[in-house]
């Protein structure tokens, strides 16, 4: 599960990263706020490809799962978002660099909830 998990946020990620740069510099967006947005929609994306092929076989239902989803994908925006505000604020590391360091963090974290709380699959 976690090598597909891997493969897909991979592509969500990289997909997360080309909204958040669009909608700072072509659409003006603020920085943080641009992260929220592209968050959200990347991780709606990645719930699809979790209940379709890295957690398949679960038994919960779709609208429960996509709660339990949004509830876990909430506490990687707030881990993400605390992390990433806190980089661009203190650091010189540019925005798109920050972004890849928090998701490590993130990332692992709302597999793991996912994993075991959501698609109960570990």
């Amino acid at each position: 599960m976690l090598a597909r998990n891997t493969i897909v946020s991979c592509g969500i990620f990289a997909f997360d990263l080309a909204l958040l740069w669009l909608l700072v510099e072509q659409a003006g967006m603020g920085k943080v706020w641009a992260a929220v947005v592209a968050f959200i929609v990347a991780n709606s994306i990645h719930y699809g490809f979790g209940r379709s092929w890295i957690f398949r076989g679960t038994d919960r239902a779709f609208a429960s799962g996509y709660a339990y989803f949004l509830v876990n994908a909430a506490i990687g925006l707030v881990i993400t978002i605390a992390l990433f505000a806190a980089i661009i604020r203190w650091t010189p590391v540019n925005y798109l660099v920050a972004r890849v360091l928090v998701s490590v963090v993130s990332g692992l974290t709302v597999f793991v909830l996912n994993a075991v709380l959501n698609f109960r699959r570990l």
